[in-house]
């Protein structure tokens, strides 16, 4: 059985497939999981929706508690990591993220990147050793999860060779993170054209849905086959 941690980071609450002003990367997402759980009902979905709760942002005193031995913490430092705890435990139970992350302003929502920061974690996701020779960090989630991203942009052209690939900071924002705590295996998908509203992006949707499908096929039999093998 996968474990499937089904992310939302949009501040829109709801679905663009359910109504007018809904989110289209929930759309993703919803599809991905929906599609995930026809072909494979036995495998367990985790939810975390950091668009409408976003996670406590990175203070002085969670760095204090974060770079502080465990069993030299205090209990308000454990108090302080305790949502941060939660969050890299989802993690590391998941055997596939799928995270919907749209695009403000070039980047990911605010909301992610709290959720980034927390489960960027020294002892936990990502080892740290002042004196190893060679690099001192080191990932520690190595066991073959994958990530997909699944975003939607309101102009056009953000892909690789395109216009506005140097604006792009989506993608790439969230994979570096996750690549650093061991999370290699990224898999894309976006549409585009939110803000012209039009049969441009209703054609955009239409065939990101089609390479959520194929994605998800994909995953699922290469799943299957690992079972096999």
């Amino acid at each position: 059985m996968k474990t499937l941690l089904h992310i939302d980071a949009s501040a829109r609450p709801g679905s663009s497939a359910e109504t007018r002003f809904g989110s289209h990367s929930r759309r993703l997402t919803a599809r991905f999981v929906k599609r995930w759980k026809e072909r494979q009902p036995q495998d367990r979905v985790i939810y975390r929706d950091v668009g409408q709760a976003p996670p406590q942002p990175v203070t002085g005193r969670w760095i204090h508690a974060a770079f502080t031995k465990p069993e030299e913490r205090e209990p308000w430092m454990k108090e302080v990591l305790a949502e941060s705890e939660l969050l890299v435990d989802e993690l590391l139970e998941a055997d596939v993220i799928v995270a919907g992350v749209p695009m403000y302003n070039f980047g990911m929502p605010a909301q992610f990147k709290a959720y980034i920061d927390n489960i960027v974690r020294v002892g936990r996701t990502f080892g740290f050793d002042r004196n190893r020779v060679g690099a001192p960090y080191w990932p520690l989630v190595t066991d073959g999860k994958t990530l997909v991203i699944l975003s939607s942009r309101g102009d056009y052209g953000y892909d690789p060779g395109e216009r506005l690939e140097h604006m792009n900071h989506v993608e790439g924002g969230v994979a570096v993170p996750f690549g650093y705590i061991g999370i290699i295996d990224v898999r894309s998908v976006a549409a585009e054209y939110d803000e012209f509203a039009d049969e441009r992006l209703q054609a955009s949707i239409k065939a990101a849905e089609e390479k959520v499908d194929a994605l998800v096929s994909g995953l699922t039999r290469q799943s299957t086959q690992s079972k096999v093998a």
